[in-house]
């Protein structure tokens, strides 16, 4: 079976669209792991501004980073829903998303007014540029599974985006907002589960057959997964705001329902990599493996809150969520999809551009050093647990932590840059 068929590798943009936010992200990585080893009170309550800085370093500066530059190389391969004026778009999201999480997270550190609310305008900016622009393309273009996932994710970035933005506000003093609680809710909500999970949930359907060798999802999965989390999620989300005999009715069948479609996800996705046709070590195997425990491990924990009360009302309850779903299940698939999507990349770009001869064109495991991928995968697994400890004990793992996260950040970042190395060794062109 031919996993690329249908792709339009035709129609990719420059490899400098998606490197430059790819390049940027493990900076954001090291700023959190930075702020784990000075500020080990951002483990010890989501409520402090150094745990508000922490989870903004990790979410938007890496994850939504990543994610961005990923979708505007996916949706004209795999959706050939070319993204208008695609180099201007990367400019005017990337330098906007990369300034606005800085001084976001130096408005929570420092509880300035001023920096929240240019914060908030500079990531309105870049996200409402990728979003005009991504919404334009992917009106364009034929539904499939991973497009459909990609739609829904999209709109949970659009739905995230506006949450966060009030939220900025109100707590810089700009707007007062109602409901703060619930609003903190719903932002989180469909960021991670609307937003991170939905686009790994659209993304895999493509990325692990074709690059793990695997065989594609089972049909009915892949056609209403994403769409059943969807609905189940905007029910949990809108829950608390129906009358309360109609809310205790709905919110119990829509956790049950995203609990069972999460683990419906990272249970399938196992299963498909134990019968993965090439049976050779890969190191994103190991990223992709870990997060899917990850994910099992977290939705474990989320349903024994629900079930034992004192342990859900606990502030170490969201601290483990938060270290489990981001840490433990985004970054590891991310990491994991980078060290497939730009050796590819670099690959295919030196192709496309025939500057090389025949057969001096590095293959894709020539790009990045194995043994320095592996090296960075259990620095990043050590990292995953010691964080999972300190948010029992900060005071005693934190420091081990954050030390791990640093080397697993720099060493991300020196894998990433010496696939763009050998691509420029080898004759590619850098178009910015």
């Amino acid at each position: 079976m031919n996993n690329q068929a249908g792709l339009s590798f035709d129609q990719a943009p420059p490899l400098t669209v998606p490197l430059r936010l790819f390049l940027t992200a493990p900076a954001f990585l090291l700023v959190a792991a930075l702020l784990v080893i000075f500020a080990p009170e951002s483990l010890s309550s989501r409520w402090t501004p150094q745990a508000l800085a922490l989870t903004h370093a990790l979410t938007l500066g890496f994850l939504a980073m990543v994610m961005v530059g990923a979708l505007m190389q996916m949706l004209p391969v795999v959706a050939g829903a070319v993204i208008p004026a695609g180099r201007m778009v990367a400019w005017f999201t990337h330098l906007p998303l990369t300034a606005g999480t800085a001084v976001l997270m130096a408005g929570f550190l420092n509880a300035d007014a001023g920096y929240l609310a240019t914060g908030v305008a500079l990531l309105a900016t870049g996200f409402a540029v990728f979003l005009a622009a991504s919404g334009v393309s992917l009106m364009r273009v034929v539904s499939n599974d991973t497009v459909n996932g990609i739609r829904l994710a999209v709109i949970g970035l659009l739905s995230t985006a506006v949450l966060g933005l009030a939220l900025a506000l109100m707590r810089a003093g700009f707007w007062p907002l109602a409901e703060a609680q619930t609003a903190i809710a719903v932002h989180i909500a469909f960021g991670l589960l609307g937003w991170v999970l939905l686009l790994v949930i659209g993304v895999a359907y493509q990325v692990v057959p074709m690059f793990q060798i695997t065989p594609p999802y089972p049909p009915r999965h892949a056609r209403w997964l994403a769409v059943a989390l969807f609905v189940f999620l905007t029910a949990h989300a809108t829950a608390p705001l129906l009358p309360h005999e109609l809310a205790t009715l709905i919110s119990p069948m829509a956790d049950f329902g995203l609990a069972t479609g999460v683990l419906m996800f990272a249970v399938v996705t196992l299963q498909l990599q134990s019968r993965r046709r090439r049976k050779l070590p890969d190191v994103t195997l190991d990223f992709w493996r870990l997060g899917m425990v990850s994910l099992i491990a977290c939705v474990l924990v989320w349903l024994s809150g629900l079930l034992w009360r004192k342990w859900g009302t606990s502030e170490i309850y969201p601290m483990l969520l938060g270290v489990l779903f981001i840490g433990g299940f985004a970054v590891s698939v991310v990491n994991g999809m980078l060290y497939k999507i730009v050796p590819f990349l670099a690959w295919f770009h030196l192709q496309a551009q025939q500057q090389a001869k025949a057969g001096t064109i590095p293959n894709m495991k020539q790009m990045i050093s194995e043994r320095w991928m592996r090296l960075q995968f259990r620095f990043h697994l050590a990292a995953c647990l010691l964080l999972a400890a300190s948010v029992f004990h900060p005071v005693t793992f934190s420091m081990a932590a954050g030390v791990m996260l640093v080397l697993s950040a720099l060493l991300l970042w020196i894998n990433l840059t010496a696939a763009a190395r050998q691509y420029a060794r080898h004759g590619g062109r850098f178009v910015w």
